[in-house]
């Protein structure tokens, strides 16, 4: 691993100047709009508007409505808004690649507009999302960003995600109440989109079904080129952007050869038909404005390249044209487009070199951090550079101070602009030939304000097993400020403070249920935070209330040594330690033993650990070997794209659906129909009943089983709303002398939110036993 200093000299040999300044060129050849619409980061469609933006000029935005709260997460064990936190900064990413412009329509973790769970129905979405809250957001989005086009990345079909089908939904609907001065949703000036595309392609595949075929293509964006300055096929560089949502394991390789078209349908045109290309009569250059003389002071700028002085002088003459030219209302918006534009060329063909670094990444109010800031000139530019703060900070000679009332940063900000970084930042104004712009630089590290009342904690959530004898959670409770801290205890309950370790001692006669602690700090509420710490997203953190959540629940214990294999995409080992079980975590020294599961009655392995735990793959024959002799092997859900091959991965051959909407329930409450109502996984050491179905959260499960081999049995069976029901939740098989359970129930999911059902579910999958 290299080290910072390393890592910073990396950086810029990654991302040479020339390459930026032609990035930088793109936007500059249109003045047209594109906005692509969708429900999660990861929808935009990267690769056609990489040729949109790069070849065409085309100027790039994205709107979309969730941070994928509710998503997978393929590299680690952020959930809820810990992994929105991180999408939303994986989502910055990859805009930033394509210089696209990116809004939110849930402005908040706690917003009514966010990815609750899968859905099949866009009705149901609109209704959880809130219509009026949609309507009005996406208003206002419209009426900021003022696109001329908007093209959602999914139809509004059957067998489509419930979160796509509703923003393409209300991407119909919108364009007519962003034009209307009488909506009531926002008292922004008003704005009339020209275009609407829908996409003439099929979004069947390995997750959704699409029942009715795509609309017929008007117009084609032509995505098989490559761009000549920096020789990746536009597909390529749809996929560098594409590659920062690794929490959703995107990011492929495009062969030559292998890059495609993108046809779309004119689905509404105030402007008439298309003949060409999706910039059809619209306003293309700013000659269609009126402004020749900037036009011409632009083209001269990007035919000087790679001249950069002259480059430099050009785009200042264009930019003073701009600067005091007579624009129209209507247009003003993409004067100051590329003014901002230009600008940003200004400084990176000037010579001028603004960099600002803070000493630390985190700033508590009350504290000051240092700030080093570097500039390079050269004859014949003026600047200027200034440190810009953020709310709540103010520059100080020793760098930037934050009020003891600073608010914290927000994990979840509702726009971004690659052109316009938050701050704090670098502003840098630069004079050239008596031309003055302003432009802003990113800090090289971000700083990021806590909240003024704030702890770590150990842990959020506890379990305490009351069929054991134990009645006592400790925790810890560290980086906490300011003074004494205390839990909110429900009566009878103790807590016992030695420095940063608290034990919570509970009544022996403590009834069944969920007990929500709240933190507080000198008797004021606190807040938890969470690093959000990744290799390819700057440095984020979350913060919420500091509350524990404490689960109580009898749960008898199977007698079993467990041997549990992970891949770092759930907690299932912690949770069942909680309960009292015997878990080992199975190294990958253990794994290539030819004896590693020896002594062991029970392998569990965990989420995605076929694919994700390379250590296993190698092992996988030597496991089922083993289960044949008489062990007992639970596997968790995995998706058929995670090593699972139905004939050699499991002990007996097991299909995993797909597409995988077909193949889920998504309703928490489904009723579940027990199948083998005798069967010992429904009956010891916990007898399942109806109420271990009930307080599930988000969904019942997924990536069902869709076709097994006669040694397994289907236990249950449930529906989604109006449709056929699934048998492939659980299964449980005698295979050899052995059993193995395959669980597509997300058991590790509702452990981690406390349902007592699936701690005695757990326990008894764990406890199977097979006939040797």
């Amino acid at each position: 691993m290299p080290n910072p200093i390393q890592t910073r000299i990396l950086s810029e040999a990654q991302d040479p100047l020339i390459a930026r300044i032609w990035r930088a060129m793109a936007g500059l050849r249109s003045v047209v709009g594109f906005m692509n619409t969708g429900a999660h980061p990861d929808d935009e469609t990267s690769a056609m508007l990489a040729a949109l933006w790069l070849r065409d000029g085309v100027n790039l935005s994205y709107a979309c409505s969730t941070r994928g709260e509710g998503g997978q997460n393929d590299i680690g064990l952020e959930a809820g808004s810990d992994l929105g936190t991180l999408r939303t900064a994986e989502m910055e990413r990859a805009a930033e690649v394509l210089d696209m412009r990116l809004y939110w329509h849930g402005q908040s973790a706690e917003d009514s507009i966010t990815d609750f769970r899968f859905s099949k129905s866009g009705a149901e979405t609109m209704d959880i999302w809130g219509r009026a809250r949609l309507m009005a957001r996406f208003v206002e989005i419209l009426r900021i960003d003022r696109p001329d086009i908007i093209c959602p990345t999914f139809l509004d079909i059957p067998g489509q995600h419930g979160h796509h089908r509703a923003m393409t939904a209300a991407a119909h609907a919108v364009i007519a109440a962003a034009a209307d001065p009488g909506f009531a949703g926002s008292d922004l000036p008003v704005w009339q989109v020209s275009k609407l595309y829908l996409p003439a392609w099929s979004g069947a595949g390995g997750a959704y079904d699409d029942e009715v075929p795509p609309p017929p293509a008007t117009v084609t964006v032509a995505g098989r080129g490559r761009d000549p300055m920096l020789g990746m096929s536009h597909a390529r560089m749809g996929q560098w952007s594409r590659q920062f949502h690794r929490t959703q394991g995107m990011g492929s390789w495009v062969a030559v050869g292998a890059e495609r078209d993108w046809p779309l349908h004119l689905a509404w045109s105030r402007v008439g038909a298309d003949s060409d290309g999706v910039t059809d009569n619209l306003p293309r250059t700013l000659g269609d404005l009126g402004l020749d003389a900037a036009q011409q002071a632009l083209d001269a700028a990007l035919a000087a390249f790679p001249d950069l002085p002259a480059m430099c002088r050009a785009a200042s003459r264009a930019f003073s044209m701009l600067d005091t030219a007579p624009v129209a209302p209507v247009h003003a918006h993409r004067v100051s487009r590329k003014m901002a534009q230009l600008a940003r060329l200004i400084r990176l063909t000037s010579g001028v070199e603004a960099r600002a670094r803070p000493a630390r990444s985190l700033i508590a109010p009350g504290e000051t951090v240092a700030v080093s800031v570097e500039i390079a000139e050269l004859p014949g530019v003026f600047a200027e550079i200034a440190l810009v703060p953020a709310p709540g900070l103010s520059v100080t000679p020793e760098g930037l101070a934050a009020a003891s009332d600073a608010p914290p940063t927000d994990p979840y900000p509702d726009s971004y602009d690659p052109l316009s970084p938050r701050a704090p930042a670098l502003s840098v104004a630069l004079t050239v030939k008596g031309v003055t712009s302003h432009s802003a630089v990113p800090f090289e590290v971000p700083l990021v304000t806590l909240p003024g009342t704030r702890a770590h904690l150990s842990e959020a959530r506890a379990f305490v097993n009351l069929a054991t004898p134990a009645r006592r959670i400790d925790l810890s409770v560290g980086a906490r400020s300011p003074g004494a801290p205390a839990f909110d205890l429900p009566a009878g309950w103790a807590q016992d403070w030695v420095g940063d370790a608290v034990t919570l001692t509970l009544p022996e006669n403590v009834p069944e249920g969920l007990r929500v602690l709240p933190l507080t700090l000198d008797g004021q509420p606190a807040r938890t935070l969470r690093k959000i710490a990744h290799d390819h997203v700057p440095l984020r953190v979350n913060h919420a209330p500091a509350v524990v959540s404490v689960g109580l629940a009898h749960v008898a214990l199977p007698d079993a040594r467990i041997a549990y294999i992970g891949a770092g995409n759930d907690r299932a080992a912690v949770w069942l330690r909680a309960a009292g079980m015997d878990v080992t975590d199975l190294e990958d020294v253990g794994l290539a033993r030819p004896d590693a599961f020896d002594g062991f009655d029970t392998v569990l392995v965990g989420v995605f650990a076929y694919r994700f735990r390379p250590a296993l793959k190698p092992a996988v024959g030597r496991l089922n070997d083993w289960v044949r002799a008489g062990g007992t092997l639970v596997t968790l859900y995995h998706r058929p794209w995670d090593d699972w091959t139905p004939e050699a991965t499991p002990p007996a051959r097991l299909e995993i659906g797909q597409p995988s909407l077909r193949w889920r329930i998504t309703d928490a409450k489904a009723a579940v129909e027990v199948l083998e109502p005798d069967h010992p996984v429904l009956t010891g050491p916990n007898t399942i009943t109806q109420t271990d179905w009930q307080g599930w959260h988000k969904e019942r499960g997924l990536y069902f089983a869709k076709s097994w081999a006669p040694e397994y049995t289907s236990i249950l069976r449930m529906a989604d709303p109006d449709e056929l029901p699934l048998d492939g939740g659980l299964l449980v098989g005698a295979v050899g002398r052995g059993c193995h359970a395959h669980v597509a129930l997300n058991l590790h999911h509702q452990m981690a939110c406390l349902v007592p059902g699936a701690y005695r579910l757990m326990a008894n999958l764990l406890g199977l036993r097979g006939r040797g």
